[in-house]
């Protein structure tokens, strides 16, 4: 680990020495981009990588927004719709999502049920990405 002691991300549980167990029900749960999106979930971040477990309401979701870091997305509930770049997708339980760095991209929950979802982002930014104009 590197000396950083707080995580980039505002409220997410830094990764500390000697510590290689985390309950992402349990860590402190944030907002996954508080102006631009309804996701929330438990986050921790390390020396390069942060990972999160979220929870995107039924029928909400996140408008168009990028970051300069890459992003994965696996689907463990509910369906998930976005548009990333010029493409639009629609991932189910058990499909991997890639959001490339600095691609503007949007998403959403299919209005029957929540989409909960594991995410990968490198620690090269925080979590949050900033909104499109």
């Amino acid at each position: 680990m590197s000396s950083q002691s707080t995580a980039r991300t505002p409220g997410a549980k830094r990764a500390g020495p000697g510590e290689y167990l985390f309950d992402l029900a349990r860590v402190n749960h944030i907002k996954g981009g508080p102006d631009y999106s309804s996701v929330e979930g438990g986050v921790v971040e390390g020396d390069r990588m942060i990972v999160a477990l979220m929870r995107m309401p039924a029928g909400t979701g996140a408008v168009a927004h990028s970051h300069p870091n890459e992003q994965w997305i696996y689907i463990l509930e509910g369906t998930f719709r976005a548009r990333i770049g010029d493409s639009e997708i629609v991932a189910k339980p058990g499909s991997v999502v890639y959001v490339p760095s600095n691609v503007i991209h949007s998403a959403e929950a299919t209005p029957e049920a929540d989409v909960v979802f594991f995410t990968v982002k490198d620690a090269s930014h925080s979590l949050h990405g900033t909104k499109a104009a």
